[in-house]
């Protein structure tokens, strides 16, 4: 899973990069420090995997990971090439999702490109700079499935008209996410690439003592919600301390600060729900590992992710449930108990599943 982090200068991307992938990237108080797009790999934090690998005495313990890539700030006018506005289209293409951070926080200190603090406004001017974008590359797209469409031929014909449904709300400021799709539609217009398409977290980035209960916080929670997505509350400054801490003085400090969850934690948690991921572990003294998959995976392609022979020769999938699989003690126990499952080929994925697959090569 790739999370691409983007927001107008100085709003915070870098910091909150820096923080939740140790990567060092530059952070300056100007624009564009960050030109060419940072690229991190942060492990999904999972404590269930420490559990099971004291259980089965792993040797090792991987982690699902998603990459996280901070991308260049953009200004009014990106969509017609100002700043770095086509470098910043083009990397924020390659991205499953967009992480949206958003300046929800006063100081002087810092320079605002527009001169003050509007969240909203900020939103927007992203936003708009995305739609025209995508406005432009519909136009053409329409324009050659028009001619394409003249000889009556029902295929461009049906394309045409979804094109036009998503051009129609493009042209009224909106995104092409926000446009209302049948399955089989949908499948055609992920394959147009649009920006406005991808899905969004918006992180709104806030003072040390305000995080909940700041204002700006509130505005940018319900304009997420008004379009469907969602938004992470967090002090990018104070994930960097916590970030930069030991394991044992970081739960010492989140504790003395009334921090259940890091923003990280929290910003992770969305993004699968934003996706529609989930993870299933699999155990044993090699290696104790969890593997992403979408929410709906069946057992074969579930399978497929650790090796595609696995799913080529795919027998079954023997499943016991992570929690049920701790109070047995050990497979061996929860086996005698019949608690270990025998699915096949339909069975679908679910969350926490501990799983050995059967397959013949």
């Amino acid at each position: 899973m790739k999370l691409g982090i983007v927001g107008l200068p100085n709003v915070g991307k870098s910091t909150l990069f820096n923080t939740i992938t140790q990567a060092g990237a530059q952070v300056a108080n100007y624009p564009f420090c960050t030109i060419e797009p940072n690229v991190g790999i942060v492990a999904v934090p999972d404590e269930r995997l420490y559990k099971l690998a004291a259980l089965y005495n792993s040797q090792k313990i991987t982690h699902a990971v998603i990459e996280f890539v901070d991308i260049a700030g953009l200004v009014k006018g990106a969509s017609r090439g100002e700043g770095l506005g086509n470098k910043f289209l083009s990397h924020i293409r390659e991205v499953d999702a967009i992480v949206h951070v958003v300046r929800c926080f006063d100081d002087p200190e810092i320079i605002h490109v527009e001169g003050s603090i509007d969240p909203i406004r900020d939103i927007e001017t992203i936003n708009l700079e995305l739609v025209l974008a995508d406005l432009e590359s519909l136009t053409k797209r329409i324009d050659k499935t028009k001619a394409s469409a003249k000889g009556g031929d029902k295929k461009y014909l049906a394309e045409l008209e979804i094109l036009e449904k998503i051009h129609a709300a493009l042209a009224e400021g909106k995104p092409a996410r926000s446009v209302k799709l049948k399955d089989e539609e949908k499948e055609f217009a992920d394959g147009l690439f649009l920006l406005t398409q991808k899905k969004v977290i918006y992180v709104a980035n806030t003072a040390e003592n305000e995080a909940e209960d700041n204002e700006y916080v509130k505005k940018v929670k319900a304009y997420a919600e008004a379009e469907g997505s969602e938004t992470v509350a967090l002090c990018a400054r104070l994930e960097a301390e916590l970030a930069a801490l030991p394991p044992e003085e970081r739960a010492e400090f989140m504790e003395a600060m009334g921090i259940e969850r890091s923003g990280l934690d929290k910003l992770i948690t969305s993004s699968y729900r934003l996706l529609g991921l989930m993870s299933y572990l699999t155990a044993g003294e090699k290696e104790t590992r969890a593997w992403t998959i979408p929410v709906g995976t069946k057992a074969p392609q579930a399978a497929g992710k650790i090796h595609t022979d696995f799913e080529k020769g795919f027998i079954r999938a023997e499943v016991v449930n992570y929690e049920t699989l701790l109070e047995c003690g050990s497979y061996a126990a929860a086996k005698e108990k019949g608690k270990v499952r025998s699915e096949g080929k339909d069975y679908v994925m679910q969350e926490g599943d501990v799983v050995i697959f059967r397959f013949n090569v």
